[in-house]
C-alpha cells in the first residue's frame, strides 16, 4: 500500500506520532515509523511504554503552545521525546516517578525543538538532529545507577551476519536483529537510498570495531549506529555522495572522543560530525561566492 494511500486513513495525531518514530532515522513516513514502533514492540515491549509517552509529551506540548501544524505533523516535536522514553525506561527502574519524568523530559524537548526551529530559519543556524535528547540525557543520567551487566556473544558467522541489522537497531537501543530488520524494511518503504546508505555504514561501523579488535562493540552493533545516523543526514545528496561518506568517517572517528570524556556517547558523535561537515560546507559555499558572484545556491539542507 503506498505511502500517501495510508495517510489518507490515518488520522492527523496517529499520523504525528507515526512521523515522530521516523524522524529518528531522518525521514518522514508512517509506514516506516509504524515498523519503527513495531520493532520495539515485538523486539524489547518493556520499553514501549516510555517511547509512547515521551512521543505524546512532546506532541501535545506543541499543540498547546500553538506550534506550528505542519512541524507537528512531521513529527518534529516527538522523535526526541520517543528516544528520552526508551533511554528513560531502559536506566530506570518503573516507579510511580518514571512516567511524569518522561512527560517533562518529552514536553521540555520539544520547546528546545522550537527555539532551535526558529534560529534555523532566521539564520543559517545549525540544525538540531538529536541534540535536545543529547543534552537531556546527560543530565538525567547523572541520576541512573550504572548496569553492571555484561552481555556475552559468542563470535560466529551467524553474529558476523546479523551485526549490521543489529546496528541499525540500535540507533534506538533495541540490539536484536529482527528489530534492525524491521526498521530497515521501514527505510526501504520510506527511501531506497537511504536504505543503501544505512546498511553500508552499518557495516563500516562493524568493520571498525573489528579492525580496532573491539569485537563486543562490532558484534552489538554498537559500534555502527552513529555511522547509521550521519550516514542518513546527507543521504539525499545524490549528486555529492561524499557528504554521507565524510559523515560515516567523521561519526566513527569521534566516537572514542565522548567515551575519553567520560560522557555517554549516545547520538553525540553523529550530530558533531554533521555540524562540521554542514560548517565546512558553509565556509565553502561562501569562498566560491565570493569568487562567482553569478554561481546559484545550493539547496538548503534538511532540517531533519
Amino acid at each position: 500500500m503506498p505511502a500517501n494511500h495510508f495517510n489518507t486513513h490515518c488520522p492527523d495525531w496517529a499520523e504525528a506520532m507515526l512521523n515522530g518514530f521516523s524522524q529518528i532515522f531522518l525521514q518522514r513516513n508512517p509506514l516506516c515509523g509504524l515498523l519503527c514502533l513495531s520493532a520495539i514492540l515485538f523486539t524489547a515491549p518493556a520499553l514501549l511504554g516510555g517511547a509512547l509517552l515521551g512521543g505524546v509529551a512532546g506532541l501535545l506540548t506543541a499543540q498547546r503552545r500553538g506550534y506550528a501544524k505542519a512541524d507537528r505533523q512531521a513529527g518534529l516535536f516527538s522523535y526526541n521525546g520517543v528516544l528520552l522514553g526508551l533511554l528513560l525506561s531502559l536506566y530506570f527502574p518503573w516507579s510511580a516517578m518514571l512516567p511524569p519524568l518522561i512527560l517533562a523530559a518529552g514536553g521540555l524537548s520539544a520547546m528546545i525543538t522550537q527555539q532551535w526551529l526558529r534560529r534555523v530559519r532566521v539564520s543559517q543556524y545549525l540544525p538540531a538532529y538529536t541534540a535536545p535528547f543529547v543534552v537531556l540525557s546527560w543530565l538525567l543520567l547523572c541520576f541512573a545507577t550504572p548496569s553492571t551487566k555484561a552481555h556475552l556473544i559468542e563470535i560466529n558467522t551467524l553474529n558476523m551476519l546479523v551485526a549490521p541489522l543489529k546496528g541499525i537497531g540500535q540507533v534506538m537501543f533495541l540490539g536484536h536483529p529482527l528489530a534492525g530488520a524491521m526498521i530497515a524494511a521501514g527505510l526501504l518503504i520510506a527511501d531506497r537510498r537511504a536504505f543503501c546508505w544505512a546498511l553500508l555504514a552499518s557495516v563500516a561501523g562493524m568493520g571498525w570495531s573489528l579492525l580496532n579488535h573491539d569485537f563486543y562493540t562490532a558484534l552489538l552493533g554498537l559500534g555502527g549506529y552513529n555511522a547509521v545516523l550521519a550516514a542518513l543526514a546527507f543521504s539525499s545528496q545524490r549528486q555529492q555522495p561524499w557528504r554521507p561518506l565524510a559523515g560515516i568517517a567523521l561519526a566513527l572517528l569521534l566516537t572514542p572522543m565522548f567515551a575519553a570524556m567520560g560522557l555517554p556517547t549516545l547520538t553525540a558523535p553523529f550530530i558533531l560530525a554533521c555540524w562540521l561537515i554542514h560548517t565546512a560546507v558553509q565556509v565553502i559555499f561562501k569562498t566560491t561566492g565570493a569568487h562567482a558572484p553569478c554561481a546559484p545556491g545550493e539547496n538548503q539542507p534538511r532540517l531533519r
